[in-house]
């Protein structure tokens, strides 16, 4: 090997050491070396077997070697461009990963139309082939057909895609009319800190569903001599728990009633879906969901799920920090309300057309041209809420924007331990952005963005925080490690191209 390529190997170990928060010692250890070879790999004075790479791979879960792989590791972006034309806003992540699961539902054939090729739908696409479903993809199109198996084998799981996504944990609510006992893998996703599953745990039980955790799965009894006797009181509003209460209901035949529900999107979308499927789910969009349930659902459907709000904030997040004018087609604007009225404080202006429907006949949708300006620090914090609140998934991007308005902006991300945290890797690019505890950031701006190379951060919003920064940074960045970014992102890199981006794919190997 040469001495530029070990350095560069070296390189991409330590930023990976240290996303994992592991010193040299504690690498060593995992790897039964010393801490002295550790640092000489490092440095690039190691030369590194293909076997050792793996290993070390292994240790720190990133893919420091990809081999024969036409998913994009790295992206080189030439900034300081200003961006042009007319984009579309894809449909929904977060509704695709809950249609998946509903599908668990469904005797008979499921076709979700002009869904997103996203890492995040592979992974249950991969789980769900495994135990039996067959899946393709219709030719010449976005549309996957989804047809069940006479019986579904929970034994042929494949482990390894169920661990990469916190989604699995929403097959308990389909599997728990299926089977008495059951096991599923420890969910995954994004590195966002601890999140307990409790809140599915007590919701659940209702259904007589208790689970135990033990190392490295879920396993999950059903007591089918209990059903819910009285409202379920969801402990928190979230999303995924109340989407796995809502499939839970779905195919138990009585009348199931789920209050302080989430109301967001995703939630919005399954709701409908299960509606056309004959389950009778009324309080759409509110927080009190009524749920009439039908044992067995056996019925051919295609539904199309509605546009992403966090990629219309994403989309509207580059034109800001760019200064361009561009039109972002097809906004569900019912889920971007709360962060259309913020950015107005700071002084962001916009036009809206008139309202349209989606395709799946129930979001409302418009286009919004993006209008140039200066902005000025909001006089209040900027925290998200539950719907209609601004959106959790939304509140990263607000960090971009503060550091393109004048004076200092305090973001609260109240939710999440570690998020706030990566948004520091800003300050590489020229962002000051103080680190107060964390969960609060305090950003000052205006920026003099600069060009850098960063390690993406494994949480999908932040890596896309930063992607969206460095188009505004004169000169060339690089972001490394960009799985994360194509988990909830179909061809980001591309279509923000087609607006005049300069950004290229590229591996190191």
């Amino acid at each position: 090997m040469t001495e530029s390529y070990l350095s560069r190997i070296g390189g991409l170990i330590r930023d990976a050491r240290r996303h994992k928060d592991l010193t040299q010692a504690e690498l060593a250890e995992l790897l039964g070396t010393s801490q002295s070879a550790v640092a000489r790999i490092e440095q690039g004075k190691q030369n590194l077997s293909l076997e050792m790479i793996a290993r070390i791979g292994e240790k720190l879960d990133s893919e420091i070697v990809q081999v024969s792989s036409g998913v994009p590791q790295n992206l080189r972006i030439e900034g300081g461009v200003k961006l042009s034309g007319e984009i579309d806003v894809r449909t929904s992540k977060n509704a695709a990963v809950a249609l998946l699961c509903a599908s668990l539902l469904n005797k008979g054939r499921t076709t979700l139309r002009n869904l997103a090729r996203i890492e995040e739908v592979n992974r249950i696409t991969e789980v769900l082939t495994s135990i039996g479903f067959k899946i393709r993809w219709l030719p010449d199109s976005s549309d996957l057909e989804i047809v069940p198996p006479e019986r579904i084998d929970l034994d042929a799981m494949d482990e390894t895609a169920a661990r990469r996504t916190r989604t699995i944990i929403m097959f308990l609510g389909p599997l728990l009319h299926e089977y008495e006992r059951f096991e599923l893998p420890y969910a995954g996703g994004c590195d966002l800190g601890t999140r307990t599953v409790e809140p599915h745990m007590i919701a659940l039980r209702h259904f007589g569903l208790d689970v135990t955790a033990t190392t490295g799965s879920y396993h999950a009894s059903v007591d089918r001599t209990k059903s819910p006797a009285r409202p379920i009181v969801l402990t928190e509003r979230g999303d995924t728990v109340t989407e796995n209460v809502l499939l839970a209901a779905a195919r138990h035949p009585g009348t199931t009633v789920i209050r302080n529900a989430s109301s967001n999107y995703m939630v919005q979308d399954l709701c409908v879906f299960l509606q056309q499927l004959g389950v009778t789910v009324e309080g759409l969009g509110t927080t009190t969901l009524t749920v009439t349930g039908v044992p067995e659902i056996d019925k051919d459907i295609e539904y199309s799920p509605s546009e992403d709000p966090i990629e219309a904030m994403s989309l509207l997040a580059a034109g800001v920090v760019t200064g361009s004018e561009i039109t972002i087609r097809r906004v569900p604007i019912e889920f971007m309300e709360i962060e259309l009225a913020v950015l107005e404080s700071m002084g962001f202006a916009c036009e809206l057309s008139p309202e349209y429907v989606s395709a799946n006949g129930h979001t409302r949708l418009v286009d919004l041209r993006t209008i140039p300006g200066p902005l000025k620090a909001p006089l209040d914090k900027i925290h998200p809420l539950p719907f209609p609140g601004l959106n959790i998934d939304n509140l990263p991007f607000f960090a971009i924007i503060a550091a393109c308005a004048q004076g200092s902006t305090l973001i609260h991300d109240w939710v999440y331990e570690n998020r706030a945290i990566y948004l520091t890797e800003l300050t590489t690019l020229g962002a000051k952005v103080h680190l107060m505890d964390p969960h609060r950031v305090m950003i000052e701006g205006p920026t003099r963005w600069r060009a850098g190379e960063i390690m993406c951060p494994p949480a999908l919003r932040p890596g896309v925080v930063i992607l969206l920064a460095m188009l505004a940074a004169p000169g060339t960045s690089v972001l490394r490690n960009v799985y994360v970014i194509n988990r909830g992102y179909e061809d980001l890199a591309t279509r923000l191209n087609a607006l005049g981006a300069r950004i290229q794919t590229f591996r190191d190997i």
